[in-house]
């Protein structure tokens, strides 16, 4: 698959989460059977195996659990591991935010606008 748009196009799991993350909204997936969110997105939950899981809005928070600098690609960025408010830890990047003031353990905030070069709407976040 070339693209990302392609390869999500054969994700049928994940397809309500980029589409509410294009309309702005930020959703987690959300057992009922064990009241735990969890990431990355799927129908049977990672942490008891029940397949009683639903689409949840999500605070769109979390805090900085580890993170990297990129300085030598042609565009510096910055890779993170962010633990979300509702608990699951996801890879993302930090943007809009002076490399400077990125640190472990500090809060973040989903920033929506950021797209991927096929258009695609990306999770990333910005210091809080």
């Amino acid at each position: 698959m070339s693209t990302l748009r392609e390869a999500l196009d054969h994700q049928p799991e994940t397809r309500a989460f980029w589409s509410e993350l294009a309309e702005g909204r930020f959703t987690l997936r959300h057992c009922r059977a064990c009241d735990r969110a969890h990431w990355y997105p799927r129908a049977i939950c990672p942490h008891c195996a029940s397949p009683e899981t639903e689409w949840r809005a999500a605070s769109g928070q979390g805090t900085i659990y580890s993170y990297s600098i990129a300085r030598t690609a042609a565009e510096p960025f910055a890779i993170a591991y962010v633990t979300l408010k509702e608990g699951p830890t996801m890879m993302t990047n930090i943007v809009g935010s002076d490399f400077a003031e990125i640190a472990i353990g500090k809060p973040v905030e989903i920033a929506f606008g950021h797209k991927a070069e096929d258009g695609i709407t990306l999770p990333v976040f910005r210091l809080a």
